[in-house]
């Protein structure tokens, strides 16, 4: 039975954990893979009235079908600095403004591209594989330091670094499967 410190030390480790992992999946999220996403726009920063926002906190981002997406700001005068924050940004597509709204059509990827994704994304999943496995590397410190200065018995220290390895191989098969995913969607032409 796992004392209340192991039970401690175990969850910051799954905490730290799933931390990455959700880092991971949103990371991934932002990958361009040859449909309109609107979250996209969420690393592309405009200046409004002196303050840096994300596109999406000064206008409405919306995707009408699989391959546009439709950015309609909530003031006018923001459509030249969107339009402009989106060129800067190299996304690989060119806004075109109407005076009301801007539409990027989003191309289909080239093999290369696609290739180069898949190379970025799974060199994404081994860095967060890093930080999960630094995370159970710290915990079994940290157990091994309880045994030997806070009383805790030998018996209970194997058993929360049985439970820690069992959190890290959960969360090591979620990244492979976000990563298998996402290797999926990109190669879905």
């Amino acid at each position: 039975m796992l004392t209340e410190r192991a039970k401690e030390i175990v969850a910051l480790a799954d905490e730290k954990m799933q931390d990455a992992a959700a880092f991971l999946e949103d990371d991934l999220k932002n990958y361009r893979v040859g449909k309109a996403n609107p979250s996209i726009f969420n690393t592309v920063t405009v200046d409004y009235y002196g303050t840096v926002c994300p596109i999406p906190q000064v206008a409405s981002v919306t995707t009408p079908d699989a391959r546009t997406l439709l950015i309609t700001p909530w003031e006018r005068n923001m459509l030249a600095k969107i339009e402009k924050a989106i060129i800067d940004n190299n996304l690989g597509f060119t806004p075109s403004n109407n005076g009301e709204v801007i539409r990027c059509v989003v191309p289909p990827l080239t093999e290369e591209r696609r290739k180069d994704l898949i190379k970025k994304a799974k060199a994404a999943g081994e860095q967060t594989k890093i930080v999960i496995r630094n995370a159970r590397r710290d915990a079994i410190e940290t157990l091994k330091k309880a045994q030997k200065n806070e009383g805790l018995s030998e018996d209970t220290e194997k058993e929360a670094e049985e439970e820690v390895q069992k959190i890290t191989d959960k969360n090591i098969k979620t990244i492979d499967t976000l990563v298998a995913a996402k290797e999926k969607e990109i190669l879905t032409v």
